[in-house]
């Protein structure tokens, strides 16, 4: 026998060869992985088809997971791609290639998306998705092939195929910030130069409100008030939820992209309704005490679309796959934040804000980077101690003096100038801890630098508000002859009751004139400060019936505003209310509203009364120049004027109703069978205008007949 030091030895010398051998054959598997990722996006040219973590093409399946598969099926599917049904997870089944010939002699031959009796979406080798209506093709013909090319076995020697399986192998799930910093710097998609010049494609409708300058305007002229009689339903696609959606899809390019319920997002064939895919986010951490539970929409750059999420996240959606890229969590959902509306895209920053107003959360306006979802810049709506603004709240209230950000702004690129509205103080109702006074910046209007989040000027619409309210609603900048000058305008109709005209440049004041009935306010000073009638904001023993009632004015329904009228449409509601107060207790994460109980007391003989509709205001006046009555008023459903001359509007009975834009006169009108929350927009495919609105759960468009 050895002695037992000696044995020690040799297994000593043993262990060691064997970890050298270990050593150099993971150092050989490394060897092979680099090297079949070298082949996979250079000679072999796997990468223009199939896409890894976000880089290389769309035609064949999403390679992230390959390793999921067998090393024996990746080589036989590498080496006969037509032969073999089976494809790697994450892949569509086994392959169609499918070749369609259009009326026009043009051939497209590509991969199988999805299809039904009368639509077809195929990716060709390029990646490009095309959207087809088979009653428009004059030949299609089904072919049980890959487009994957099959002479891999006398292009690449048996070693360098082994290593592309090597690399396959190695795949084991998408890494999404991979993913993410691939398609970062990918060309095309929607450029911040086409939003910027988004007007000049009126066929697009690429932002929330139409365009940086709020204007919710369609320049299409294919339905006008000759032929919107003739308007027909073309296709309606239910979504995921039973509430009624207050989203506003956009179009680029033929395709559709639109929020369901929130934490759906989808893109879909604009011309036919059909599904192209559906991004689903489960919430993460849920508010026991969450309301508004709303998607009003998403925001769309490069290849990317964003959107917020109930638990107060913003998430990267990969435009051309549905697929995860990033997502940043913006504030704690637990303090009573949320996201409810679509980002704003300016340059390369996603602009995000924040709802929160009902629980004292402390509002605020994020940029963040679109690349990465790194925070790059935040505006505080509330001004913290040392801050411009601070003194105007009493005490530490401005630590839950709310002021969400909660709807989308607007942008000036020409000014390089943000314009966002700030909501409701906190509490809401109780105005005892805030003190008397002007609660900054709630109730404005901001005006911003992109860039750095600086604020430039400020116009406050309510001073010390008691009533909740919200100065959410849209911002439209306006370039036009005003009183006998060029000015660069901002109009806006506020809750709570007044259409102001102000000087976008500086925020100087112009006008307010109110567009419905109202009695708190009496005039404005020389700086364009209301003058508010005593006894109109709330107390203990409750205001007089005071108009606007708690609903406003208008809501966050878009307005729009038509550059060949000159004139701003709107839907409204005429009410009142009273506004009584109680001590409120701060709590965390509850409503912080203070609002007290009583009888409101009887209209007085001059008040009118309730009453909604559809009206046209003239920015130059502030007149009504007509009025489209309603039987219910609604605090989401809005308008949008055309190059036609057709105002569209929806109401809350489910109705989509067509106006004549000069007179107002009743066109048409189709009854779409849900309650109605949101707004029409309109775009166009291959020359053909269409209007699309949420109603109920659905997505409902319409069109000429054929």
């Amino acid at each position: 026998m050895l002695p037992a030091r000696l044995n020690l030895y040799f297994s000593f010398v043993a262990a060691i060869g064997l970890s050298v051998s270990v050593l150099a054959a993971s150092q050989n598997s490394n060897d092979a992985v680099n090297a079949g990722e070298s082949l996979f996006f250079g000679k072999a040219g796997c990468a223009s088809c199939h896409e890894v973590n976000g880089r290389g093409g769309m035609a064949g399946p999403d390679l992230s997971n390959a390793g999921q598969t067998s090393p024996e099926a990746l080589r036989t599917k590498i080496l006969n791609p037509s032969g073999s049904a089976q494809t790697p997870p994450g892949g569509r089944g086994a392959p169609t290639t499918i070749v369609a010939k259009m009326k026009d002699g043009r051939q497209i031959q590509g991969v199988r998306r999805n299809e039904d009796t009368f639509t077809l979406q195929i990716v060709d080798a390029s990646g490009q998705l095309h959207l087809l209506d088979k009653m428009n093709l004059a030949d299609m013909r089904r072919e049980n092939r890959s487009l994957m090319p099959g002479d891999y076995v006398s292009r690449l020697t048996n070693a360098e195929i082994q290593n592309v399986v090597a690399y396959l192998g190695a795949l084991k799930g998408r890494d999404a910030a991979k993913a993410a910093a691939a398609s970062a710097g990918m060309a095309g998609g929607v450029t911040y130069e086409r939003l910027r010049k988004s007007d000049s494609e009126p066929q697009n409708w690429m932002h929330y409100w139409g365009n940086y300058q709020g204007t919710h305007y369609s320049g299409l002229k294919e339905i006008t008030t000759k032929n919107v009689s003739n308007l027909q339903a073309k296709w309606s696609i239910q979504l995921p939820g039973t509430s009624a959606l207050e989203v506003g899809p956009l179009v680029v390019d033929g395709v559709m992209y639109t929020s369901g319920q929130p934490g759906t997002v989808l893109a879909l064939d604009a011309r036919s309704g059909r599904q192209i895919w559906r991004f689903t986010r489960q919430q993460k951490v849920r508010n026991p005490n969450e309301i508004n539970p709303y998607n009003r929409g998403v925001a769309l750059l490069g290849h990317r679309v964003f959107v917020g999420t109930l638990d107060a996240a913003i998430v990267a959606i990969d435009a051309r796959t549905g697929l995860l890229l990033w997502e940043t969590q913006v504030a704690d959902t637990m303090l009573g934040y949320s996201i409810t509306s679509a980002p704003l895209i300016v340059k390369d920053k996603v602009i995000v804000g924040v709802s929160g107003g009902e629980f004292g959360a402390r509002g605020f306006l994020s940029a963040y980077d679109a690349a990465t979802g790194a925070l790059l810049w935040r505006w505080n709506s509330i001004p913290g101690p040392g801050e411009p603004g601070n003194d105007t709240w009493a005490g530490d209230s401005w630590k839950t003096g709310a002021g969400p950000t909660w709807l989308t702004g607007s942008f000036d690129p020409d000014l390089n100038t943000l314009f966002w509205t700030v909501g409701n103080p906190g509490a809401q109702i109780d105005r005892s801890v805030r003190g008397t006074g002007d609660n900054l910046y709630t109730n404005s209007v901001v005006a911003l630098d992109p860039d750095s989040g600086r604020l430039k000027w400020h116009y406050q619409f309510t001073p010390n508000d008691g009533h909740d309210w919200d100065s959410a609603e849209d911002l439209i900048l306006v370039d036009r002859i005003w009183h006998g000058q060029n000015r660069k305008l901002l109009l806006h109709a506020d809750r709570n009751s007044m259409f102001y005209v102000l000087d976008r440049t500086n925020g100087q004041f112009l006008s307010g004139t109110p567009f419905v009935y109202q009695n708190w306010n009496k005039g404005f000073d020389a700086n364009g400060r209301p003058i508010q009638i005593p006894g109109s904001n709330s107390s203990p023993e409750g205001s007089f019936l005071v108009y606007p009632s708690l609903v406003g004015g208008t809501n966050f329904q878009a307005p729009s505003y038509s550059p060949i009228t000159g004139w701003m449409y709107l839907e409204y509601s005429e009410s009142g209310g009273q506004a009584i107060s109680a001590p409120a207790l701060y709590e965390a994460g509850r409503q912080y509203i203070g609002r007290g109980r009583g009888a409101a007391p009887p209209p007085g003989k001059d008040d009118p009364q309730p009453s909604a509709g559809i009206k046209a205001i003239d920015p130059e006046t502030g007149k009504t120049l007509w009025d489209f009555k309603l039987l219910q008023g609604s605090l989401s459903n809005g308008v949008m004027a055309t190059a036609g001359g057709v105002v569209f509007g929806a109401s809350r009975e489910g109705y989509l109703i067509a106006l004549d834009a000069k007179s107002g006169k009743y066109l048409w009108r189709y009854q779409t069978g849900g309650a109605m929350a949101a707004s029409p927009m309109s775009f166009a495919v291959d020359g053909k205008q269409y209007i699309a609105v949420a109603s109920g759960n659905s997505i409902h468009c319409f069109g000429l007949p054929e």
